[in-house]
């Protein structure tokens, strides 16, 4: 991508002005002083640079295995220059709440670069010249055919997820980095009214999916480095998905609910799964349904 066209993440602490946030620095590091991997943090989008400062507002968290975190000097050095120059990107990702509380969740296709066929909310870069709203609803539409309008979506920043790929120092080092910031969106209209205009595009979504709360907790309960057993007990097995074939058609297939809550792999190919960084948000979405119902 034309660095001219992307909007890198600048952190501001102790300087006199933001500073571009390097490849291989941890964003959420610089702002927690006793190593901790979630930190608050306030964010704004200035002269095409999403600028993070310490303060009290959005949830910024790290995985604990996050490579970025875990990079030796050597391993550091081992990366292509060219890599390194990137610095750290911006992406939007869309909780999209229905009015029966579901959210959205897409398989990227295994055609993709980066985390093939895991399953993340709709989402994608940031263009020059957008709101974070705007780049939410326009990968809203380019990947799911689903558009809403800003005046009614009532736009919330739920979290924001220091992403790296490969996600883990064991399976290379990294390619990409990135601030992932999840906003929820309101829908006035049912999981059934969206699913009948959903159009996915075959080139990044292989399959959809309505995840209910239920869902999202056992989802949620799988984290990502631990052991443990995730009780399914109260779920059915499968869950059902919309399929995307190769011409953008849906067929309606189900998914076994333990490919959902698998875990990230230490070592070799990843697997079908949900991403760790989604998993975050999902948990953060069920938090602001407790709060919705007080």
């Amino acid at each position: 991508m034309d660095k001219v066209r992307r909007i890198l993440v600048h952190v501001w602490k102790d300087q006199a002005a933001p500073q571009r946030a390097q490849f291989v620095q941890s964003v959420t590091g610089h702002f927690s002083d006793g190593g901790d991997d979630e930190v608050e943090v306030i964010c704004s989008l200035e002269r095409r640079q999403f600028v993070l400062q310490r303060g009290r507002g959005t949830p910024l968290k790290r995985p604990a295995f996050c490579p970025i975190k875990h990079l030796s000097v050597t391993e550091a050095a081992a990366i292509p220059l060219d890599v390194q120059q990137r610095g750290v990107d911006v992406g939007v990702a869309i909780i999209l709440q229905t009015a029966n509380q579901r959210v959205l969740l897409t398989r990227r296709a295994k055609e993709l670069r980066i985390f093939p066929n895991v399953w993340v909310p709709p989402g994608g870069h940031l263009e020059p010249d957008e709101t974070l709203l705007e780049a939410g609803l326009r990968e809203l539409k380019e990947e799911t055919g689903l558009k809403l309008e800003p005046e009614g979506a009532s736009p919330k920043v739920l979290g924001l997820w220091e992403s790296v790929f490969p996600p883990m120092l064991s399976r290379g080092l990294p390619q990409r980095h990135h601030i992932v910031v999840y906003m929820l969106l309101l829908s006035p209209l049912s999981h059934l009214q969206l699913q009948a205009s959903l159009r996915p595009s075959p080139a990044e979504v292989s399959a959809c999916l309505w995840a209910d709360s239920q869902l999202v907790r056992a989802v949620v309960s799988s984290v990502d480095g631990e052991d443990g057993e995730v009780p399914l007990d109260h779920l059915q097995t499968t869950v059902s998905v919309s399929q995307v074939s190769s011409e953008g058609a849906l067929s309606d297939s189900s998914l076994s609910v333990e490919v959902l809550v698998g875990r990230a792999p230490v070592i070799g190919p990843d697997v079908e799964r949900v991403s760790t960084g989604t998993k975050f948000a999902l948990e953060l979405w069920l938090k602001s349904l407790e709060t919705s119902d007080l």
